[in-house]
C-alpha cells in the first residue's frame, strides 16, 4: 500500500503511452479499465485507472482507494453524476454507475473477494465498507 502512489503514477504514463491498450494492472494479469467521469465539483471530466470486476456485461469497481480510510474521488463523482465513460483495452464505451447495496452488496462482495482477495485486506485497513459500484453500457 506504500508504493501505491508510484503505482498510480507509472500506470497513468502507461495508459496515456500506449492509448490505453496497456496497464500495470493489465501487465499483471487482471482487467482494468480507465474511468472517466465529471468532477462534482469542478464539472470536468477526471480520469483513473482502476481494477475492475467483470460481471457479464457490465463492469463492477470497488471503491478500496487502496485501503485508504477515505473513498475515493471517483466514488463521490459517480453519485452526483452517475453517467461517465470507460476505455477498455483502448475501447471507449459510455456507461451508468449504480451504487449496490444491502442483500445485492452482500452477494456481490463474495463474489469479488473470490475474484481479488486483497480487497479484504483493504477493507481492513480503510476501517470502512467499501463501496461497489455497477457500471452498465448505454
Amino acid at each position: 500500500m506504500k508504493l501505491a502512489p508510484g503505482i498510480v503514477w507509472a500506470d497513468h504514463r502507461l495508459h496515456r503511452w500506449s492509448g490505453g491498450r496497456v496497464s500495470l494492472v493489465a501487465i499483471a494479469g487482471l482487467p482494468s479499465l480507465r474511468l472517466t467521469a465529471v468532477g462534482r465539483k469542478s464539472g470536468l471530466p477526471r480520469s483513473t485507472n482502476l481494477l475492475y470486476f467483470p460481471d457479464g456485461a457490465n463492469y463492477v469497481l470497488i471503491g478500496s482507494n487502496w485501503g485508504k480510510p477515505r473513498h475515493p474521488a471517483w466514488t463521490h463523482n459517480l453519485r452526483a453524476k452517475p453517467e461517465a465513460t470507460i476505455a477498455v483495452r483502448g475501447r471507449e464505451i459510455p456507461v451508468r454507475a449504480r451504487e449496490v447495496e444491502g442483500a445485492e452488496y452482500d452477494a456481490l462482495w463474495q463474489r469479488l473477494l473470490a475474484f481479488w482477495p486483497g480487497y479484504e485486506m483493504e477493507r481492513e485497513l480503510a476501517a470502512r465498507e467499501l463501496p461497489i459500484f455497477v457500471l452498465t453500457p448505454r
